[in-house]
């Protein structure tokens, strides 16, 4: 890469406004900083990975590039209002960029097993949510803006074993990605990713050692994906160099599935 192609990575980003859910670790922590690399201001949220927002904070602040972070809910009304006000105090009334990564399985069980407390939890931690941040942030967004969100190749191929509430999640997300594409275009655009194997702690608490091995093992790149790689394709479909594209849903799977 060039130096003036570098210099133009960096700036990619320079002067927007970026909220960040689920920004205090793994692939939320890693979208925020490399938004921040790319010159947007961040804000970040969190909801229990308060060391890792601070260290984030810490290291953008650091490096020159502006950061806030807000502890919150985002399956709750009054705290994910609570985020967008802290965004437009902190940065100006508006609000450029929305990656939502909020979510997660909470647990394996099987149709049989789970209660709807679980399925309706579920659901409202993973798609429910994304509406939620997506409505609120939507007044201060204006030409040019971009949401981002966080679906999953669950949501493609069903998911693993006890994970059918989740995998209706995140086909929930993709769905509404296509739908809000339709709904906010032209000026404002809407993608999400569908990562598969990626080396975070939802795989460390739900995904047992053997069968992340085998899957790294059997995909075409022989390894897992790290919060990293997701980061660079959020960075890249928030950016204007993905100007004309809206209503996907990207597989970043290092070939495990092609849709």
């Amino acid at each position: 890469m060039t130096a003036e192609k570098t210099q133009l990575a960096a700036n990619a980003l320079a002067g927007k406004v970026a909220i960040v859910t689920g920004a205090g670790r793994d692939i939320g922590r890693a979208c925020a900083m490399r938004l921040a690399a790319a010159g947007a201001s961040v804000s970040l949220n969190y909801f229990n990975s308060s060391a890792g927002a601070e260290s984030a904070k810490s290291e953008i602040l650091s490096a020159g590039g502006g950061a806030v972070i807000t502890q919150g809910d985002m399956t709750s009304d009054a705290d994910v209002a609570a985020l967008t006000a802290a965004t437009v105090e902190a940065f100006g009334k508006r609000i450029d960029i929305v990656v939502h990564v909020t979510g997660g399985l909470v647990a394996r069980k099987t149709i049989a097993e789970m209660d709807m407390e679980h399925w309706n939890h579920v659901m409202n931690l993973n798609a429910t949510s994304f509406v939620r941040v997506v409505k609120s942030a939507l007044p201060h967004m204006s030409e040019g803006g971009s949401i981002v969100g966080l679906a999953s190749q669950a949501g493609r191929d069903g998911g693993g074993p006890g994970a059918v509430a989740y995998a209706a999640s995140k086909g929930a997300v993709m769905t509404m990605t296509r739908g809000m594409a339709k709904e906010f275009g032209p000026g404002i655009r809407v993608n999400s990713v569908c990562p598969g194997m990626i080396d975070t702690d939802f795989h460390n608490t739900f995904t047992k050692p053997e069968v992340r091995t085998h899957v790294a093992n059997i995909t075409p790149l022989k390894r897992e994906g790290s919060s990293e790689d997701v980061a660079n394709l959020v960075a890249y479909l928030a950016s204007d160099e993905a100007a004309f594209i809206t209503g996907t849903n990207i597989d970043i799977n290092g070939g495990m599935l092609f849709s």
